[in-house]
């Protein structure tokens, strides 16, 4: 496996996004950044759709175009992130084929989460969604608009700005199943960023217990003590492994996507789990998982495992 950052970069607001958060990860992470531009030609449909501007089509069918765009992208990237090798690739194919294969050959892989409007933006969704279902290496989206500043707390004044500490990173954690893949991103990504690691666990009290409650009420609040107790014997080794990085845990009653949701209106990144289904059928990246790539406000982290 070559070690690179990779991002896929088609001159979108949302891939140029990605590509700044890429560099930055590079650079956190001493990597060189691969940028990465997949085209092919426009299917008929969405050739001769007239709901399609001109720069849409532009996207599929000006390979020569898209070279001078990305080529710009890459001399920008290496003024404003010294020392970050960046390299440049045009493939031909289909993005949802050609991007799991690059996933798997990087670190890491970068894209921008919402694609061009209208009849593209749903295409360029689903391919995001797709590629996250296969790919084996974690896949980090971006959404457009994302700043530097967004990943850092204001300063004394309350302005934003980068060269304050980082948020914390937030991980959710599943207790049944934990994986160690998934751990291991969030700890690493919060020791890079010198920063807390917010672990936060979602429950439901068992049904007789809530039977006749109102919603939303907590039956017992001892219940939610134990639960969160249970995190501590789980996050025990690695406390060991990453005992600079400051953990804060959090066991809350209800749905795991509205509380990671929540969480990322104040945190620099959120790291979820995939398992991996190698069905060649259908996108497999579960309820949660899905809920926070569409709802998050932050840059999301999906790490597969076994």
């Amino acid at each position: 496996m070559s070690r690179t950052v990779t991002v896929g970069l088609d001159g979108s607001p949302e891939s140029r996004a990605a590509a700044e958060w890429a560099a930055r990860e590079a650079k956190l992470r001493g990597l060189p950044l691969k940028l990465v531009n997949v085209w092919a030609p426009a299917p008929d449909p969405i050739a001769q759709a007239p709901l399609l501007g001109g720069e849409t089509h532009q996207h599929w069918t000006e390979p020569s175009e898209l070279e001078r765009i990305w080529r710009e992208a890459a001399v920008g990237l290496r003024l404003r992130h010294p020392g970050v090798e960046v390299t440049v690739e045009q493939l031909h194919g289909q993005a949802v084929e050609v991007l799991p294969g690059l996933a798997k050959e990087s670190e890491l892989l970068v894209l921008g989460s919402r694609g061009l409007s209208g009849i593209g933006g749903f295409l360029v969704g689903s391919v995001g969604l797709a590629v996250v279902a296969h790919s084996e290496r974690p896949v980090v989206l971006v959404r457009a608009g994302e700043q530097a500043a967004d990943e850092h707390v204001m300063d004394p004044s309350g302005i934003p700005s980068a060269a304050t500490p980082y948020r914390p990173v937030v991980l959710g954690l599943d207790t049944d199943s934990p994986a160690d893949a998934v751990t291991e991103f969030a700890f690493d990504a919060a020791t890079r960023r010198k920063t807390a690691l917010r672990v936060v666990r979602a429950w439901n009290p068992p049904p007789s217990i809530t039977y006749g409650l109102p919603p939303g009420a907590v039956p017992n609040a001892r219940l939610a003590e134990r639960d969160a107790a249970a995190l501590t014997p789980l996050l025990r080794p690695w406390r060991q492994k990453f005992p600079d990085v400051e953990i804060v845990q959090e066991s809350r009653v209800g749905k795991g996507a509205d509380h990671l949701v929540d969480a990322s209106r104040d945190a620099s990144l959120v790291v979820v789990g995939r398992r991996i289904r190698r069905s060649p059928f259908g996108a497999h990246i579960g309820p949660v998982t899905h809920a926070v790539l569409h709802h998050a406000g932050t840059p999301v982290a999906v790490v597969p495992h076994d």
